[in-house]
């Protein structure tokens, strides 16, 4: 059965005919349609199957730890009460174990089926183990060696115990360097991790390292995923992130949208504020009104440009805090040569279009794009400093502070060189 077609399928279609093509799916088949179904779909499907209780209870208790645990975060807090009483005594207390971890924690996105040997096993022993208790893990391509207490002690790929000798032990295949992400942990920490070692899977542990569950890389590519398009909308002033712009309804997208926009228009008040200072400048000398667009424009997009480059850099952890400093000294050679350059264009058209403000407008082109260029670079950091997440330093927002630096530089400029 094409998973991907069929999802595809009900997510394009209305609560009615996505409800009756589900309840036509083998059990099987319905789980793993529903663990990739959009979290407002799967609402509508939970509500068009409330009186068809026995196949609602088959399909809670049938789902993976992990994505049951996603699933009630995102659902009214009724709803998820209802759904818990439908769930077996072992899922019900393995729902509430993930539950009562920190919000967006490794603990919530872990999974407890994998499979555990001891240390002493030996290779034939491992294999008859995994055969007994491997039906249900998340995966078997990685093993997971505990001692008596249940504290871990290594990991090993199937691939190595499989080519192992039969009579060897397991003690005689570990390597003793464990790699580990704690329960309590944020889930962008599993991401970093996962990217470092090129793992499929790693082990949780809690405080006193004993083995709680696992982590797989599909999860964490979800996760990603999820963190990418939070930071990208709001880097675009988005206050939250609206994962399908298709289902979202008009209202939602509104609110969602407004508050920044309005923040935004706030902040722009300055820049007519600014330039209605300068009044007098304007009415002596009407020709610096033909550059005042040019010149703010280039400093938003030159301010734009860094931080783009500067938050996907801490993302993705190629840039720490303590960075900074080093950052800054290289900004500001390259936001000079791109200043100078942007200069050296602009005096052309000053030139022919009004050469008696040339200096004036060469060198606000400077100032204005190195100003818009380390405040770009600069507000990730000082976001980060301040424990917001820095894609919270929005486009729009380094645009208009840009905006009313470049026409405080431009009109500043304007009336000590002109003498006016």
């Amino acid at each position: 059965m094409d998973v991907p077609a069929i999802v595809e399928l009900i997510e394009r279609s209305n609560e009615f005919q996505s409800t009756l093509l589900f309840r036509f799916l083998p059990r099987e088949e319905a789980k793993e349609v529903f663990q990739e179904l959009h979290p407002k779909k799967q609402g509508e499907i939970i509500d068009g199957l409330a009186n068809h209780a026995a196949r609602l209870s088959h399909l809670m208790n049938d789902m993976e730890p992990d994505d049951r645990t996603a699933l009630f975060e995102e659902l009214p807090g009724k709803v998820a009460q209802r759904l818990m009483q439908l769930l077996s005594q072992e899922n019900l207390q393995q729902t509430i174990q993930l539950l009562g971890y920190p919000e967006e924690s490794i603990g919530r996105l872990m999974t407890p089926r994998y499979v555990a040997v001891k240390s002493h096993f030996t290779v034939t022993e491992t294999l008859q183990h995994i055969r007994r208790f491997g039906q249900d893990a998340e995966t078997l391509s990685v093993i997971y060696v505990v001692d008596k207490q249940w504290q871990f002690i290594d990991d090993l790929r199937i691939r190595d115990i499989l080519l192992a000798d039969p009579d060897d032990t397991i003690e005689s295949l570990i390597k003793h360097n464990p790699v580990v992400l704690s329960a309590f942990d944020d889930q962008e920490t599993a991401i970093k991790v996962f990217k470092d070692y090129n793992r499929v899977a790693l082990p949780v542990v809690d405080s006193g390292n004993t083995l709680l569950g696992i982590v797989t890389v599909d999860d964490i590519l979800d996760v990603a995923e999820e963190e990418q398009t939070e930071d990208f909308q709001r880097f675009g002033a988005v206050q939250d992130a609206i994962i399908s712009p298709l289902q979202a309804t008009v209202p939602f997208m509104y609110k969602k949208r407004i508050a920044w926009l309005m923040a935004l228009v706030v902040v722009n008040i300055f820049s007519g504020a600014i330039i209605s200072h300068y009044e007098n400048l304007i009415q002596s000398v009407v020709s610096v009104i033909f550059f005042l667009p040019l010149i703010i424009a280039s400093s938003g997009n030159a301010g734009s440009q860094s931080a783009t480059l500067m938050i996907r850099a801490m993302a993705m952890g190629d840039v720490h805090m303590r960075d900074w400093l080093r950052l800054l000294g290289k900004e500001f050679l390259v936001s000079l040569l791109l200043g100078l350059t942007m200069a050296l264009g602009v005096s052309f058209v000053a030139g022919w279009r009004a050469p008696d403000i040339m200096p004036v407008v060469a060198l606000s082109m400077v100032l204005s794009v190195m100003v818009g260029s380390m405040l770009g670079m600069l507000l990730p950091f000082i976001f980060t400093r301040l424990k917001l997440d820095p894609a919270t330093a929005s486009a729009p927002l380094i645009t208009s502070i840009a905006d009313i630096t470049g026409v405080f530089i431009y009109f500043s400029l304007a009336k000590h060189l002109l003498g006016l």
